[in-house]
């Protein structure tokens, strides 16, 4: 697992950059934290980074935002209203888990559990899957946890 402290918005969102440079087609980015812990900043990043030059928001409403325009398209899914795996799956979300570009999602843990608890296997998912954990030290300052599996 890495961890990352980042003290701003715009080092949230300039982290979610540096992994659209290198990110290839099919990644999926598994995003869980509390309300204001900068998930959206790095989807803003993540955006940026892969040449998308409009605006990015949380889909917390449409439940699936799509970015074009950029290298490869990206998927930007937020769970806030839905309550768990049934949910998720009623919903048609389950294509966004191998995409033709990167899938983000917000309130990951609806769908896959928490990071630090077991859930689904990620491995035998055979998903290309960044699960990330974030939290808030501060008013300015995140802790942003990650681990990789099938990159």
């Amino acid at each position: 697992m890495v961890t990352v402290i980042s003290n701003s918005p715009e080092e949230t969102a300039a982290l979610g950059e540096r992994w659209a440079q290198t990110a290839t087609a099919g990644m999926v980015i598994a995003v869980s934290g509390d309300l204001g812990t900068g998930k959206t900043q790095l989807a803003k990043g993540i955006a940026r980074g892969l040449g998308y030059t409009g605006h990015v928001h949380s889909p917390t409403f449409a439940l699936l935002n799509l970015y074009e325009g950029g290298r490869m398209p990206f998927y930007h899914l937020d769970l806030y209203r839905l309550e768990g795996v049934d949910q998720v799956i009623a919903a048609g979300l389950e294509d966004y888990l191998e995409p033709d570009g990167i899938t983000l999602i917000e309130w990951a843990e609806r769908w896959f559990g928490e990071a630090s608890q077991p859930g689904p296997d990620p491995t035998r998912l055979h998903l290309k899957l960044r699960r990330v954990k974030m939290e808030t030290l501060n008013e300015n300052v995140r802790r942003i946890d990650y681990e990789d599996f099938g990159l």
